[in-house]
């Protein structure tokens, strides 16, 4: 158990470096295509830092652990928005853009209302078991494909100003594609180490999947849109910042949810409806609370204390977590 400690610190050194290298190419590569910083964060880093998720879902219902699955999706999205976007706002009071405060963010709010649609079979339709089928993957995935067709037209505006845009180091085309794609493989890696050498740490304690899933599992595979974000509102990339939260939220919930989805039905044991039922309706409440919140305080802008209150939810919500398995 110690060496599973020591890795998963290690993983984090790994995470941070990762982060540094991936917003810097990923940057120098916006700059030199033209292509706004947030537009890269909803495509390439949301892509990116939700690879981790992606493996991990597959992994998981190709096993038959589909607690672990649907535990990890909902897990992961809390965590990128109570923490991606809690942390960062806390190092940096971030500006969001009135288009994405209209647009992206209610896609946002929108994947996290269709996963309650087809999860919560009990609530909508009183069926006795909650399953996501593989016709509701379809579903997800045809919301991905929106999603993906819409964003290839936002890079295709022109003329829009970006205030980030001289603060941005460019580099030669190969040591750009080097920082960004040596990012990503340091970040898969330092994921894939938290969460193998997490996992291990939480079974030594006599910790359940589905709790494994939610808490340890989530955690660690959004550990690099956590770190990316704080990296990247300290380098003055906000955009970068947003746009790699939204965009990792909604490939998580429409994508990798679907993916898993099309793979094997994900079926939720019965005694695990009330949980289920309360951690999708947390999703779209924080979901929800994350546009309101574009209208208190500073207009269209993510404050400290705004940040203070992301992360102090999330603790309490990994401890309900924690103390409903345990009772």
């Amino acid at each position: 158990m110690i060496i599973n400690v020591v890795l998963v610190v290690a993983a984090f050194l790994i995470l941070i470096k990762g982060a540094d290298f991936f917003v810097t190419g990923a940057s120098s590569i916006a700059r030199k295509m033209g292509i706004t910083p947030f537009v890269v964060g909803l495509t390439v880093v949301a892509i990116g830092t939700s690879a981790p998720e992606f493996f991990v879902n597959v992994i998981a219902a190709l096993g038959g652990s589909t607690d672990l699955a649907i535990g990890n999706v909902i897990g992961s999205n809390v965590a990128n928005i109570l923490l991606g976007l809690g942390v960062a706002s806390v190092v940096a009071t971030i500006a969001i853009k009135k288009q994405t405060v209209w647009k992206e963010i209610p896609f946002a709010l929108l994947s996290a209302l269709v996963i309650a649609f087809v999860t919560l079979d009990t609530v909508f339709s009183g069926a006795e078991v909650n399953t996501i089928t593989r016709g509701d993957g379809f579903i997800l995935l045809s919301f991905f494909v929106i999603f993906m067709v819409y964003t290839f037209g936002l890079s295709k505006v022109k003329g829009e100003k970006d205030d980030n845009q001289d603060s941005i180091d460019v580099y030669s085309w190969p040591k750009s594609l080097l920082l960004t794609f040596g990012g990503i493989g340091a970040l898969l890696i330092g994921g894939d180490l938290v969460v193998e050498n997490a996992v291990a740490i939480a079974l030594a304690l006599g910790w359940s999947e589905n709790l494994i899933g939610l808490t340890i599992v989530a955690m660690g595979t959004s550990l690099p849109e956590v770190v990316t974000s704080v990296i990247a509102v300290r380098k003055k990339q906000a955009d970068l910042v947003v746009g790699g939260i939204i965009g990792s939220t909604i490939f998580n919930a429409f994508f990798i949810l679907g993916s898993t989805a099309l793979v094997k039905d994900i079926e939720i044991a019965p005694q695990k409806n009330i949980d289920i039922t309360f951690d999708t309706l947390f999703l779209l409440l924080i979901s929800t609370a994350f546009f309101i919140f574009m209208f208190v305080g500073k207009k269209h802008s993510l404050e400290k204390w705004q940040g203070v209150l992301f992360v102090v939810a999330y603790l309490l919500y990994m401890s309900y977590a924690i103390f409903r398995e345990m009772y």
